[in-house]
């Protein structure tokens, strides 16, 4: 063979090699590509700002069966553990979780993805919205990166970071599910032992397990959302329906509980049909207007009972669950812009609403720490009072609940045999009968007459 037929053959060879070695590396670089997909992405945005939240709280234990009351002690409570997750949304360590996570907490322990552990301050909980602030005493944290919901597609890619079961896993960084973004504007009917008003949510198929609770739902982007809130499931796991709450709302009440400790709801002035029509809208095409408070907002705007609601802030109305989702978007001060029907005519109005007129009511304290304010046609129609005349119970205590059997939210409209025409009557009622008797109060509670007898001291 001559020596340019065996260099030529090396030549090939080498090319043969080489070009072998060059579908390698692509089909490599090809296969890590595919690994490192927008989900990738999305989880190493967000992730390291999801954090674990743990709390210890009392729980009062009834006996299980009648033999064991015997050898349990009346009014016993036992210490429980409860977990949840959350994320960070400020460097200097503000934390949004849910509600239900917090509530009736001792002590909240949150825990980052190092496994680092904060003692946490509770800065404010809303339980209707289910939003909660917690703060921790660090600086540098990552933060969360926030995001919109109000543009979301339906079958878009999301991911839910959180720390199921706690724990259970080993040790503290989150666990990462994907699916897609199944509904929005999703309405939950609420249970009976639901404190939250679960509307306007974002529905999802990926997997939210317990636990998950207050993580962050993201986008492909890895911003942020949601807020994972709850699940239906008939055997209490993933079944590929959870939901968020809205990013915009959630951000929103976390700014009012750090602002004002509490959350400003706003009054409309306008009472609904409810969960006894909830198909009444396919006849009429809308939302009924039940009644209307005299001098209230919806009032001033030219709304009337028996006008029918058809959109408010651009959305379709259908039933009491989708004006709830468009009230608890708003604030005091807001303006809605609302389309109705009346005599076969179709009219816009603008409504602005306002504070409750139980927030803006003078508050007359009365034995020790309750706080009471009277009864008015506005508080009437805010509060779905029967009685006419009363004092209603703004804030109570947990001692002075405990002792008289009273609760926010009850209307006292008769001690003993005097009428109670509002909280300055009730005032002076309770300190005439101090050291004296028993005496007697009638109450209205939840559309339902109750009394209860004890000693003013």
């Amino acid at each position: 063979m001559s020596r340019s037929t065996t260099a030529t053959l090396l030549l090939a060879a080498t090319l043969s090699a080489a070009n072998a070695a060059a579908q390698r590396q692509a089909r490599s670089a090809t296969v890590s590509d595919a690994r490192h997909s927008v989900i990738v992405d999305a989880a190493g945005r967000v992730g390291p700002a999801v954090v674990s939240v743990n709390v210890l709280k009392r729980e009062r234990q009834m006996p299980e069966d009648p033999f064991a009351q015997f050898f349990m002690p009346r009014g016993y409570e036992r210490q429980v553990e409860g977990y949840g997750s959350g994320f960070i949304i400020s460097p200097d360590g503000v934390v949004i979780t849910n509600q239900h996570v917090t509530d009736g907490a001792e002590q909240i322990v949150v825990t980052t993805r190092e496994g680092t552990d904060y003692p946490a301050k509770l800065l404010g909980e809303d339980p209707l919205t289910d939003i909660a602030v917690l703060k921790i005493v660090a600086t540098g944290l990552p933060t969360a990166p926030l995001g919109r919901s109000a543009d979301l597609l339906v079958g878009e890619w999301v991911v839910a970071v959180g720390n199921p079961f706690a724990y259970l896993l080993g040790n503290s960084e989150p666990t990462v599910t994907a699916g897609v973004v199944s509904a929005v504007g999703r309405n939950l009917l609420p249970s009976g032992d639901q404190p939250g008003v679960y509307v306007g949510m974002i529905q999802t198929d990926a997997a939210i397990n317990p636990g998950n609770s207050g993580g962050p739902l993201a986008d492909v982007q890895g911003h942020v959302v949601g807020v994972n809130s709850s699940i239906l499931t008939p055997s209490g796991g993933s079944v590929g329906i959870g939901f968020a709450i809205p990013i915009e709302r959630a951000v929103r009440v976390a700014d009012e509980l750090r602002r004002y400790g509490h959350v400003r709801r706003p009054w409309a002035g306008l009472d609904v049909t409810g969960a006894e029509n909830l198909r009444d809208w396919k006849r009429s095409g809308g939302l009924r207007v039940s009644s209307v408070a005299e001098g209230g907002p919806a009032a001033r705007a030219g709304l009337a009972a028996d006008d029918v609601l058809l959109m408010a802030r651009g959305r379709r109305l259908r039933t009491f669950l989708d004006w709830e989702a468009a009230l608890l978007d708003a604030s005091p001060g807001d303006t809605l812009t609302v389309a109705y029907r009346r005599g076969g005519r179709t009219r816009t109005a603008r409504l602005g609403v306002t504070d409750l007129p139980s927030s803006n009511a003078e508050k007359v304290a009365v034995l020790g720490d309750v706080q009471v304010i009277t009864v008015t046609p506005a508080i009437r129609q805010e509060r779905g009072i029967q009685v006419e005349r009363g004092a209603l119970i703004y804030n109570i205590g947990p001692e002075a609940g405990t002792a008289t059997g009273l609760q926010s939210g009850d209307v006292i409209f008769q001690i003993n045999r005097q009428r109670v025409q509002g909280a300055d009557d009730l005032r002076r009622a309770f300190a005439a009968a101090t050291g004296g008797g028993p005496v007697t109060v009638w109450f209205e509670r939840g559309g339902m007459v109750g009394r209860t007898t004890f000693y003013v001291q």
